[in-house]
């Protein structure tokens, strides 16, 4: 006997849509403060680039300031504003490089730039000078990442120059590890190791920052040493354990994304579905559309390896991932047009989260969040952002 269909989800005009649960978020920042102390150092910095990881930045942003976040962090001084103008009263931390933006936004919006080069000093120092103030920033050192950041070796060159411009004061100094999600990797204990020599050589030559951060969301469930004063969650607010990392935390996926059964067909032996006429039909086999492709934010590689989820059962996707459309096989499912397909979520027990389809794709969970297409309609779940 077939699982009765799931109670239909009206949310949007286009039947694919996504549903972000802002209690999830909440209880998700929660977890994260409970593992590194409560309320005691270390502080977090909740992380909402990307439009939030895809979720919506704004609106997750709102949650985690109304669960306690005293920092948030993004990746340009256009994210940050966009925050501000959402309404975001907390202090919010720019990673991104200052050379191609415009810094006004820095001071208009009350914001926290990182300082992670001695171009980058130069101009934050010039435009404090034009304003007459100072400006509080971050220092990042690249301790084997090799992005942005000013360099572990050569700080005893570079930092004279830049500590030495007016306007800026360094709040705190911040790195990043390049490979905390890969415990054989021996980078991630020569960055931590070489980041402890430059606190050091930074106190030498007199920065002494009120407080220090490392900690992404792999590296504060391997590392305890690595959380110092401040961590810098991110994929565990939205619900998922990086891969790689042998730990648990109490968190849960904060994104589902359903979409419907538009039609349903029969295929005989040897016929196919979509373009390139890929993979022949072994058997005869139901098919059924769903209004869903890559340009709401699939990848293309989910043929022959995902699945979705109908009438609580995994139907996998076959043939081509078109651009507005996918096809999935519902043979023996009695699938009718217009049931609820989970793309990412549960549905009647069943779950598929972004970690399973990363994993059949081979790659990682923040690109599958971060792909959801921007045509795609969020709604949201959970009680109102403000306490």
């Amino acid at each position: 006997m077939s699982n009765p269909p799931p109670k239909p989800v009206s949310a949007a005009s286009r039947p694919t849509f996504a549903q972000v649960d802002l209690d999830a978020v909440r209880a998700n920042y929660a977890a994260v403060a409970r593992h590194v102390g409560g309320s005691a150092a270390p502080r977090v910095i909740a992380v909402v680039k990307a439009n939030g990881y895809g979720h919506g930045a704004v609106p997750v942003a709102r949650a985690l300031e109304s669960a306690g976040a005293g920092m948030l962090a993004c990746a340009d001084i256009e994210e940050a504003v966009t925050l501000r103008r959402g309404g975001i009263r907390a202090p919010i931390l720019v990673f991104g490089a200052l050379g191609v933006s415009d810094l006004d936004g820095v001071f208009t919006y009350g914001l926290t730039p990182t300082v992670s080069s001695p171009s980058a000093a130069r101009a934050l120092s010039d435009a404090a000078a034009r304003r007459g103030v100072t400006v509080a920033c971050h220092l990042k050192v690249d301790t084997g990442m090799n992005r942005l950041g000013f360099r572990f070796d050569n700080l005893g060159r570079t930092m004279p120059e830049a500590l030495g411009r007016p306007g800026l004061d360094v709040a705190a100094v911040y790195t990043h590890f390049a490979t905390a999600d890969d415990p054989a990797h021996p980078l991630f204990e020569r960055q931590r190791i070489r980041f402890d020599e430059s606190l050091r050589c930074l106190a030498a030559l007199g920065v002494r920052p009120a407080w220090i951060h490392a900690a992404n969301s792999a590296a504060l469930l391997r590392e305890r040493r690595t959380w110092y004063d401040g961590v810098r969650p991110g994929l565990l607010l939205y619900g998922l354990i990086p891969p790689g990392v042998d730990a648990s935390l109490p968190v849960a996926p904060v994104m589902t994304m359903r979409s419907r059964v538009v039609a349903v067909k029969g295929m005989r032996v040897g016929e196919t579905t979509g373009y390139g006429a890929h993979a022949p039909a072994e058997r005869p086999t139901t098919i059924a559309v769903v209004p869903a492709g890559y340009g709401d934010g699939l990848d293309v590689r989910m043929a022959g390896r995902g699945s979705v989820l109908v009438r609580g059962r995994r139907a996998p996707v076959v043939g081509a991932v078109s651009m507005d459309s996918i096809t999935i096989d519902v043979t023996g499912l009695d699938v009718s047009p217009g049931d609820e397909v989970v793309l990412v979520g549960a549905q009647c027990g069943e779950r598929i989260d972004a970690g399973e389809i990363a994993a059949a794709l081979g790659t990682v969970p923040h690109e599958i969040l971060c792909r959801t297409g921007s045509r795609i309609v969020r709604t949201y779940a959970g009680r109102p952002d403000r306490p």
